[in-house]
């Protein structure tokens, strides 16, 4: 079953129980200032969920264009990106509970008229309550005609409670799961199940919300006049699901973008990560500009230009050829050709727009008014993050370690930072940007005896054992992650070695593994590891790593590993030692912990074993 059909049977399936099928409405709110896109089904509907007769009814359906950047950190993985479709139904004061529930569970089990998803796989998680609403007794009690009760999961406010905003309706809602596994999962405990969740072993296909209630400033104030239904299903992950794919990348929505950037290509170890950040950032922009967003510095023209400026940056280091989104924009053009044709109408238009942008994108911006527009958009909630660092501390704080990872990463100066952030009404976690100095300077006083140490905390067996181990874990993350990586730290101890690299996303469990298996391949065929002496400038010539920052002398000690000195030899890194003689003497390398440490900085620990 592919996404029309899907999209086909879900519009037909509620129009025949009485709703009445209307457009999606534009990615631009309208009426509504206090949000920069339309992020959800229910947003253009809010006037009519709060008492309002809606021309068409009291009983709606249609799929709703969407953006959604909160989580763009996370974009790449199984599920996550920043446009997509929902698949909505409204009930506005006609139908509640017992109706949406059974309906939603019909639409996803139904073989005839519906999705013919397996239940057994179906996992459902109902509002457990707090201080604003009881426990939703009723809703559980409701599933356990469709559900298992061992598999239906009371749940908290941050997960079972919908709203949009501090001023609106909002409610108690039931999320349902579904197992992506290939042989399944079974039974679940709630501790089980929510591992589970983290894991992506089950994803959520659809959200049914209970409006009865409204909320001012942030608090619930009473009940609305009418109870309402705004149910939702992301349609890229129902496809997910329905086409057996464990990603959403691999759907029929994303197939052909990836296949051609993928083959486009002329870098042969471009991650997984950075072809869907591509192809996700671009269909998303392309929606944008189709609806009439254009690049600039100010609210929604930033964000897209934030995105348009990611796909250029992504496509440099893949080595995709000049232009390469030009045959993007006709592929998207096919794909949703039957129900947004006006991206094939507004072809050259979308075409001109992305050129210009693109002759843009040679002269960088101004790092300190990117900074006061990350301060702008983060104060909408659009962006929260980025690189995985807080650009708030809280709602009336610029995060001091924003600020200090900015000026570290790309040179803004911290006191223009600090004034940009207090001109715009913000206080300023001074006290996390004095540490993060005082742990800098620290690092400086240490840098040239670690410089002669190799960063190692003793000269032990172990540690020079992990000592080689980190110059293969830098070369194997330069051939898997990409060229661009680049070591900001180490450490070295008996137990574990740790760097720090540059890096623009979380590593994929892939990524690990293939990070792993090249090392242990290394350490298998016994590799030679020689040192030479060689003049500053003929190392360099020859490409050997060097750490950013540090003054090295005219003469250099550089150690290989691998056949050859010169282009042959699998690690080429300026060094003192100490260091094994051979690979085969290291043992089982595994990766223990990634993690982000900085604004697109990660983090490795790794031992062997």
């Amino acid at each position: 079953m592919d996404s029309n059909e899907i999209r086909s049977r879900f519009l037909k399936f509620f129009e025949k129980r009485g709703h009445k099928i209307i457009p999606s409405a534009s990615l631009v709110p309208e009426n509504d200032p206090s949000v920069l896109f339309t992020t959800a089904g229910m947003q253009p509907l809010v006037p009519y969920l709060l008492g309002q007769a809606h021309p068409m009814g009291k009983r709606i359906v249609n799929i709703q264009k969407c953006v959604r950047t909160q989580d763009i950190d996370e974009v790449g993985d199984k599920t996550h990106d920043t446009f997509f479709e929902m698949m909505g139904n409204w009930s506005l004061g006609d139908y509640f509970k017992e109706d949406a529930i059974k309906w939603s569970y019909e639409f996803l089990t139904s073989k005839d008229e519906g999705l013919g998803l397996d239940p057994a796989r179906l996992y459902v998680t109902v509002f457990e309550g707090d201080e604003n609403a009881s426990q939703d007794t009723e809703v559980f009690n409701i599933w356990e005609k469709y559900i298992p009760k061992n598999r239906i999961y009371y749940m908290g406010a941050e997960t079972n409670w919908w709203s949009v905003g501090d001023d609106g309706p909002c409610g108690p809602d039931t999320e349902m799961f579904y197992d992506i596994t290939k042989d399944g999962l079974g039974d679940l405990t709630k501790e089980e199940y929510i591992k589970a969740d983290q894991e992506q072993k089950v994803i959520e296909i659809w959200n049914d919300v209970f409006m009865e209630y409204k909320k001012k400033d942030g608090k619930v104030i009473g009940k609305l006049k009418q109870k309402n239904v705004d149910t939702g299903a992301g349609l890229e992950r129902i496809i997910m699901a329905i086409q057996g794919k464990d990603n959403i990348f691999d759907t029929d929505l994303f197939k052909d973008l990836i296949d051609n950037l993928t083959l486009k290509s002329q870098k042969t170890n471009t991650s997984d990560i950075s072809i869907r950040i591509i192809a996700d950032h671009f269909r998303t922009a392309v929606f944008m500009i189709t609806d009439g967003i254009l690049p600039s510095n100010t609210y929604r023209g930033y964000i897209l230009r934030r995105l348009l400026r990611r796909v250029f940056t992504k496509a440099s280091l893949a080595e995709l050829p000049d232009h390469f989104w030009i045959e993007i924009i006709e592929i998207l053009s096919r794909v949703y050709k039957k129900n947004y044709p006006e991206i094939k109408e507004k072809f050259d238009y979308i075409v001109s727009v992305i050129k210009k942008e693109e002759k843009i994108f040679e002269k960088p911006l101004d790092g300190i008014e990117t900074y006061r527009l990350d301060l702008e958009v983060a104060k909408l909630g659009v962006i929260k993050k980025m690189g995985g660092v807080p650009i708030l501390k809280n709602k009336d704080t610029a995060s001091g370690l924003y600020i200090y990872t900015s000026f570290e990463t790309y040179g803004n100066p911290i006191d223009l930072s600090m004034n940009v952030a207090k001109n715009l009404g913000y206080a300023v976690d001074e006290d996390t940007i004095n540490k993060a100095i005082k742990e800098h300077q620290e690092k400086s006083r240490t840098a040239s005896a670690y410089m002669f140490k190799g960063g190692l905390a003793n000269h032990n067996e172990k540690t020079i054992k992990l000592h080689t181990a980190h110059h293969l874990l830098l070369a194997a993350l330069k051939v898997i992650v990409g060229s661009s990586v680049k070591q900001k730290g180490s450490n070295i101890t008996e137990e574990r070695l740790r760097i720090d690299f540059l890096c623009d996303h979380k590593l994929t469990d892939e990524e690990k593994k293939k990070v792993e298996d090249w090392v242990n391949e290394k350490i298998k065929l016994g590799l030679s590891v020689t040192k030479r002496e060689l003049p500053l400038h003929l190392a360099e010539k020859i490409g050997a790593e060097m750490e950013f920052g540090i003054k090295y002398p005219e003469i250099v000690s550089v150690y290989f590993i691998g056949p050859g000195e010169h282009y042959d030899a699998v690690s080429k890194e300026f060094c003192s030692g100490p260091h094994v003689t051979n690979t085969g003497l290291l043992g089982i390398f595994k990766i223990q912990k990634e993690e982000a440490v900085a604004k697109g900085i990660r983090r490795i620990k790794a031992v062997l074993v």
